[in-house]
């Protein structure tokens, strides 16, 4: 159980997310994230200079990303101020804010920054040499589109692994297409009055287009609107799956920040000092081969375990939900409700741009349990390569 490490209310946004090949496709994900991170800092009339460390979760290879951490950093206004580069797939963010933790924990530093990008679309083409080949002919890799497609240890695509743990599970289609109308609905909660639940913690991303130009995203982009009945026509990705392309979420483009600190700065940079809200545990898990949804709700057991408390205990659910028998799975594992996990929606609706995904749902938890009155919220996600990570975060 950590006992040190805080999270400044609303001390942290997520800019919309992006469809793959939208908005954000041509924009250097690294870039894009401090430049948006340096605004925010702006918009709270934080100084840089007050940050100590900044963690810098990213997944997809940019260019010059071997000086992601201390070039963020820099280019955030925090030029004195090292950085690392941490990515651990979607488990990116989880582990992100679990070590900024660690550090207030140990007393390694009192204050630092978590800023997570991605750009999924566009994704890099990596060369590399093979000498043994046939006059020497290089091996080539699509670094995003291969990895989803094929796990170089258990083999097998992602959408394989789903398969696998709804057959193990006895999940049918019927139940996917369902847990993926309710999460639909559940984010059109999001978007009700002008969308007022967003505001709490959304922040807009601006893309400069020409010296002179610069288009501003504002909301979410590329969310495909769900019917039972729409859901119903599509064919499985896999002959006799449980998923279509209905029930499974989409790469995306997205950055978040989160400031992770002491109680004490904590509450001098919340905006509400009334609400405090603090990191208490970490869970992880990996499962057998190719059956990777099956890692999340032991790795949610040894958050809860670490933590003290029980799912009884929980005020809210968040998950990063690649397909829709991840939650089906966890929920039936746990014995909780599907239906009251991911309030406001999930990445199955609004899409998957890797790093920053977790802490968007982290962010919208804090925020649906500061709505609530407080209380404790999970947050659960698998990773690639059949692992799992999970968080529990206190508030109020």
């Amino acid at each position: 159980m950590l006992t040190k490490a805080f999270i400044p209310y609303r001390g942290y946004y997520s800019t919309p997310f992006a469809r793959w090949q939208g908005t954000l496709s041509n924009e250097h994900s690294i870039v894009l994230g401090a430049a948006t991170s340096k605004r925010f800092f702006e918009s709270k009339g934080w100084d840089p200079a007050m940050i100590e460390y900044v963690m810098v979760g990213s997944t997809v290879y940019q260019q010059q990303w071997f000086y992601s951490g201390p070039w963020a950093a820099a280019m955030m206004g925090a030029e004195k101020v090292p950085g690392v580069l941490i990515t651990q797939a979607c488990s990116t963010s989880a582990f992100s804010i679990y070590q900024a933790a660690m550090g207030i924990e140990t007393g390694f530093f009192d204050n630092s920054w978590c800023l997570l990008a991605d750009r999924c679309s566009n994704g890099p083409h990596a060369i590399w040499p093979n000498p043994g080949g046939p006059g020497g002919k290089v091996l080539a890799e699509d670094w995003f589109l291969d990895n989803v497609n094929k796990d170089p240890w258990a083999g097998g695509a992602m959408i394989q692994t789903a398969e696998n743990v709804s057959k193990e599970y006895g999940i049918s289609r019927e139940e996917c297409d369902a847990l993926t109308v309710r999460r639909y609905e559940q984010y059109q909660d999001a978007l009700a009055n002008d969308r007022e639940f967003q505001k709490r913690y959304m922040f807009p991303v601006e893309v400069q287009i020409s010296k002179k130009k610069t288009i501003t995203l504002e909301a979410d982009e590329g969310v495909t609107p769900t019917t039972k009945e729409g859901l119903a026509g599509l064919r499985p990705v896999l002959p006799d799956g449980a998923h279509t392309f209905g029930t499974q979420t989409f790469p995306a483009d997205g950055n978040c920040g989160i400031s992770v600190t002491t109680r004490e700065k904590s509450l001098e940079l919340s905006a509400d000092s009334k609400i405090p809200v603090q990191i208490v545990s970490y869970g992880y898990a990996r499962t057998k081969k190719a059956y990777m949804a099956a890692a999340v709700a032991p790795s949610a057991q040894m958050a809860l375990d670490n933590a003290g408390i029980k799912v009884a205990d929980l005020g809210a659910i968040k998950t990063h939900n690649p397909f829709a028998a991840n939650d089906i799975a966890m929920a039936k594992v746990l014995g909780v409700d599907s239906n009251s996990m991911n309030n406001f929606g999930s990445s199955l609706i609004y899409g998957h741009p890797q790093a920053p995904t977790g802490a968007r749902l982290i962010i919208e938890g804090i925020e649906e349990l500061a709505m609530k009155g407080g209380g404790y919220l999970l947050f659960s996600g698998c990773a690639a390569g059949d692992t799992a990570a999970s968080i529990v975060i206190k508030v109020g």
